[in-house]
C-alpha cells in the first residue's frame, strides 16, 4: 500500500535535470546520514526480472535516452524490487560516478537512499547504480563528473572496467594497423 509521506517528502523535490531527462533535488539542506527516500516498487522473481531487464534494454537500444530505463533492485537470491511504477519517485534519482547518496538495503528489507555527505539545498542527488561490469556496454555514462569512468558500473570493479577498457582500445588499435 503507499501512503501519503511517499507522496510529500520534506527532503526532495522533482524538476528537470542536465545529465537525464527529470532528476531530484535537496528541497533543503541534508545532513550526511539521512534517510532521504524509500526505494518503492514491486517485488518480483529473479525470472521475471531478467525479462524486464531484456525488454528494457531492446527499447533504449531503439530510442537511446528516451525509453527503457531500468529501476530494477536485487533484494535476494529469488527476488527483486521492480521499481518501474508511477509511485517511486526514488527511480528519478540520477546516476553519478561522483555520488552524494548511496542505496542501503535495510533490515526489513525496503531499500532507501541515504547521504553520503552533506548536501545543500537545490543541488541534485545522485547515486551509483552499481551495474556490473559484465554489462558495461549497455549502460554508458553521461554524469559529467571528473571521476566518470564512462559506464555506469559499481565503483568496486572500475578497475576490472578500466582494464577491459583498455584491452578493447590495444584491439582496436592491432585492427587498425592491419587495415
Amino acid at each position: 500500500m503507499v501512503s501519503f509521506k511517499h507522496f510529500f517528502n520534506p527532503y526532495i523535490k522533482v524538476k528537470n535535470s542536465k545529465i537525464h531527462g527529470r532528476g531530484v533535488y535537496a528541497r533543503k539542506d541534508i545532513a550526511k546520514g539521512a534517510r532521504i527516500i524509500e526505494y518503492l516498487g514491486i517485488k518480483i522473481s529473479k525470472e521475471d526480472s531478467e525479462k524486464i531487464y531484456e525488454k528494457q534494454l531492446e527499447l533504449h537500444k531503439k530510442n537511446p535516452g528516451k525509453t527503457g530505463s531500468v529501476y530494477i533492485f536485487d533484494v535476494d537470491e529469488h527476488h527483486d524490487l521492480d521499481g518501474d511504477v508511477w509511485w517511486n519517485r526514488a527511480k528519478l534519482v540520477n546516476h553519478s560516478c561522483s555520488p552524494n547518496c548511496e542505496a542501503l538495503t535495510e533490515d526489513d528489507g525496503t531499500i532507501a537512499l541515504y547521504s553520503m555527505k552533506d548536501i545543500k539545498k537545490g543541488e541534485e542527488l545522485f547515486f551509483n547504480y552499481g551495474y556490473t561490469v559484465e554489462t558495461y556496454e549497455d549502460h554508458p555514462c553521461k554524469c559529467g563528473s571528473k571521476n566518470c569512468v564512462g559506464h555506469i558500473v559499481a565503483k568496486d570493479q572500475w578497475s576490472k572496467l578500466k582494464k577491459l577498457l583498455k584491452e578493447k582500445q590495444e584491439e582496436q588499435h592491432k585492427f587498425e594497423k592491419k587495415h
